[in-house]
């Protein structure tokens, strides 16, 4: 999804702390985004479907009857758009959870922000299409355009979040090696990125999910992962 506003990225902040809310939005306004804040989910929703921004940090915990969980599942349904969950819940279910709904990148308050600014980037940096990636690579039955940001699975498109198509892309490319944590998200994220290595089981568990048996991706023990 892309801006309505051609000079400027435009960035939806969902948080109903006014004072975070209002240091999130001085941290991206700083950096030259284009930032729309409100407090609760049934208003981000609206927001985020008549601004067509470029990404969305969201909360947990909201205003109204809707969760920043809610909002997240409800975004995936019909959009890729690039999501940070910002929130106090620190705890591993929290982030799994997170993640395996659809969000990018999950941070946990207090924050710093520079590392939020530093990760917003590199996530508008990888929804943007590659202009010097091989366009088109092929795993089994699985057709990767690196272009179009598009993934087949027998000739069926699968909906594939930014961060589990860059880990795909990777694997594939690095196929039959075996690869530690550490080598997959220095790969397959952004440089720079710091956080739980453990964020690769989740993102392989949600592409092993949407891919099925196709995706033959062994665990090697005492190493990390290996696509045969």
């Amino acid at each position: 999804m892309t801006s309505l506003h051609s000079n400027e990225r435009t960035i939806v902040c969902v948080e109903d702390d006014t004072n975070i809310a209002d240091l999130v939005s001085a941290y991206l306004r700083k950096d030259g985004y284009r930032v729309l804040l409100t407090d609760n989910g049934e208003s981000a929703l609206e927001i985020v479907r008549r601004e067509m921004p470029n990404l969305v940090i969201l909360d947990i915990g909201l205003k109204g009857n809707m969760d920043g969980f809610h909002v997240c599942k409800t975004l995936r349904t019909d959009s890729n758009i690039p999501i940070i969950i910002l929130t106090a819940r620190d705890t591993e279910i929290d982030r799994v959870l997170g993640l395996e709904i659809g969000a990018d990148d999950y941070i946990t308050k207090p924050f710093s922000g520079r590392e939020l600014c530093a990760r917003v980037k590199a996530l508008l940096r990888r929804a943007e299409p590659s202009e010097v990636a091989q366009p088109i690579v092929s795993y089994a039955n699985i057709t990767i355009d690196s272009i179009s940001r598009h993934v087949l699975l027998d000739g069926r498109e699968v909906d594939l979040t930014n961060q589990e198509f860059d880990l795909l892309l990777f694997l594939v490319k690095k196929r039959h090696v075996a690869l530690t944590r550490r080598q997959i998200l220095d790969g397959a994220w952004e440089p720079g990125w710091y956080g739980d290595e453990r964020t690769v089981d989740v993102h392989i568990r949600q592409l092993r999910k949407k891919l099925g048996e196709t995706f033959q991706l062994d665990t090697v023990w005492g190493v990390g992962y290996r696509l045969a």
